[in-house]
């Protein structure tokens, strides 16, 4: 169960944040505020207490504030950003981290690792290889896991921006799938939702104790998440889709 959610408030430089879709267009900054606070509304709904913090002008990716920690029961791992522009981000969590973890550790260069890149399974955390985050910051969350009890393994990965921008668990072994994922064998032992092509964005779900997020007007997805038995609730995060995030991006939940 997750008791608390970290959140943090869009910046007006948003529309400088990086992108794959340009033909999307910009974020419209005001619908992005309005979408941001609906998004705290349904975490709220899922039984956590959501910590926001205030927005900052000078990153315009940082209200991805999943990229900058990977959060634990045990510990809590600063992360390293691959992209340039987001490099710094990962200090301005810090303080706030320190309000809930006793343990605080740090991705050493020349890793790199973000936190979009880490699916957690229980005690087992799946590390993605991607342009954001190398070997070497794999292995020092590894390592660090290990030092815990827990365990990591790393996901070799050709098309997706971040891991979890094509898969995410549902728990109860239940696992949404997209893109090249679908037949990876890593992944074998779940029991598959796989997100159609057309739909592929929505693979980046959430699970937040009794609900499951799912960006809205994806219906096929929250039809076939529905059939497995979960509750869903819908947020629409489309000003968001156009600089690459996500639901999971938007917030740190331990």
């Amino acid at each position: 169960m997750f008791k608390n959610v970290i959140v943090r408030r869009p910046a007006q430089s948003l529309s400088n944040g990086i992108t794959s879709n340009p033909q999307l267009g910009k974020p419209n900054y005001e619908n992005a505020l309005v979408q941001h606070d609906n998004y705290i509304k349904a975490l709220k709904l899922c039984g956590v207490n959501v910590h926001v913090l205030e927005a900052d002008e000078r990153y315009p990716d940082s209200c991805f504030v999943e990229d900058v920690a990977v959060c634990t029961d045990k510990f809590v791992m600063v992360t390293s950003p691959g992209a340039e522009s987001r490099k710094g981000e990962e200090k301005e969590i810090v303080e706030t981290l320190r309000n809930f973890y006793e343990e605080i550790k740090f991705i050493q260069a020349p890793g790199t690792l973000e936190g979009g890149d880490v699916m957690m399974v229980g005690d087992h955390y799946y590390i993605g290889l991607s342009d954001r985050t190398n070997g070497e910051g794999a292995q020092q969350l590894i390592a660090a896991l290990e030092s815990y009890n827990m365990n990591g393994s790393v996901i070799d990965m050709k098309e997706m921006l971040h891991l979890k921008t094509g898969l995410a668990y549902l728990e109860d072994n239940i696992l949404l799938v997209a893109g090249e994922f679908i037949s990876h064998k890593a992944f074998d032992q779940y029991t598959k939702i796989i997100i159609d092509e057309d739909e592929s964005y929505a693979a980046n779900c959430i699970r937040v104790n009794d609900f499951v997020l799912v960006p809205e007007r994806f219906y096929k997805t929250r039809e076939k998440i529905e059939a497995a038995g979960l509750k869903v609730i819908t947020v629409d995060t489309s000003e968001y889709m156009k600089v690459d995030g996500g639901l999971s991006c938007l917030s740190l939940r331990f």
